[in-house]
């Protein structure tokens, strides 16, 4: 990855310096992706560091994720932070109030996302509320069938979108997306008035990309490829790096 460019000096000013509200994508951005969704790990040091930083920029750091907020609080317990889940579909906010957008029928995308993996060992298909992923990561020269059989469903279901991400396709409501969640924590307290910040590593987080960047903050591309980010980093690695130097650094406490 020595082509990747390295902007962790830029990143940790960002993230240490007060009014900051910081917004982190899960898989491939703070933990290392895994072969399936339930064998990522999160580093040791991780949650302190996320709770020290949520302490120092008065609450302001929220989880936008992919997956169920239920995984994300299992996975970073006992701590628990403002998230939002599937999307945008689930959040949470800072208050703990929970919010959930209405969802169209995928029951035709779980249907055939289930009959192609019970024919092809490899398939893992993932169903959460208003969405189902189908992860091809263990049998990755089936992709193109996958995208066939999922493009297939998604236009049969209104308002359904089908979104490839790394080793995924998940079909998930059209009207929910990563800036969208990120623009509903800006309207409330602690995020208001802040600038915001959100690192991501997948075509799934262009949106957030899209939103804090009009918004007056920083997209933070982690890993390779194309994308809209202006900062990049390598890896999760280079990124739990910065977490940490920010959680510690005595210019970070507002």
């Amino acid at each position: 990855m020595a082509d990747i460019p390295d902007d962790s000096a830029a990143l940790l000013q960002l993230l240490s310096a007060p009014g900051t509200a910081v917004f982190l994508d899960f898989d491939g951005t703070l933990v290392d992706l895994a072969p399936t969704p339930d064998g990522v790990r999160v580093a040791p040091g991780v949650i302190e560091a996320l709770a020290l930083l949520a302490e120092r920029h008065g609450g302001a750091l929220a989880l936008i994720s992919g997956r169920p907020i239920a995984q994300i609080d299992a996975m970073l317990a006992p701590l628990v932070l403002p998230v939002a889940g599937v999307h945008g579909v689930e959040r949470r906010g800072a208050d703990g109030q929970l919010h959930v957008a209405a969802t169209p029928d995928v029951a035709p995308v779980l249907a055939r996302a289930q009959s192609l993996a019970a024919i092809h060992p490899g398939l893992l298909v993932e169903r959460k509320r208003g969405a189902v992923a189908l992860h091809y990561r263990l049998a990755p020269h089936l992709e193109q069938l996958c995208l066939q059989e999922m493009t297939a469903a998604v236009q049969a279901c209104p308002g359904v979108l089908l979104l490839h991400g790394k080793m995924v396709l998940e079909a998930k409501p059209a009207a929910t997306d990563k800036g969208g969640a990120i623009a509903a924590f800006m309207q409330e307290s602690p995020f208001a008035g802040r600038r915001p910040v959100f690192a991501g590593d997948d075509t799934t987080d262009e949106a957030g990309f899209a939103f804090v960047q009009q918004a007056g903050g920083q997209g933070v591309k982690v890993g390779s490829g194309p994308s809209a980010a202006t900062l990049r980093l390598a890896s999760p690695g280079a990124l739990r790096t910065a977490l940490l130097a920010a959680a510690v650094s005595p210019t970070s406490k507002e």
